[in-house]
């Protein structure tokens, strides 16, 4: 089996410090990742909606992080990890945006990708903050 990288390829090998890999590998997988459908899975129109939802987030990020802020308690933006943070902003930008789906089919998807990505533990952390956000959002 050929390595994807020769042995001589290493992050010091490239003056790479070792505190920098772990940035480089966030950098590129948020390159790659969303770009990425080996499956074919997307239609265009799936692939549209992804591309709008990441579209009026980054839109609307100035907004979407105060509230985030705001029912976050105790955490700064900046301090959660990166795909927790993701996820609650795409979930709340939808929640602004979207009145037609349901708020608990926004905050069950935002579940399942904060358990298939970040593990177990954030579930909890972000159906808290979703939770509250939904209150203030769409009060029933």
């Amino acid at each position: 089996m050929t390595a994807i990288c020769p042995a001589a390829c290493t992050p010091a090998s490239r003056g790479i410090s070792a505190a920098q890999p772990r940035k480089i590998t966030k950098k590129a997988i948020a390159t790659y990742w969303p770009a990425h459908d080996a499956d074919g899975e997307l239609t265009d129109a799936l692939r549209e909606f992804a591309n709008a939802l990441v579209r009026g987030t980054l839109d609307r990020i100035t907004e979407i992080d105060a509230i985030l802020a705001s029912h976050a308690q105790n955490w700064r933006i900046e301090r959660m990890a990166v795909i927790d943070r993701l996820v609650l902003r795409l979930a709340i930008y939808e929640l602004m945006a979207d009145p037609d789906t349901p708020s608990r089919v926004v905050i069950n998807e935002a579940l399942e990708l904060a358990r298939s990505y970040s593990g177990e533990e954030a579930v909890g952390f972000v159906n808290g903050v979703l939770d509250s956000v939904k209150k203030e959002l769409r009060p029933e």
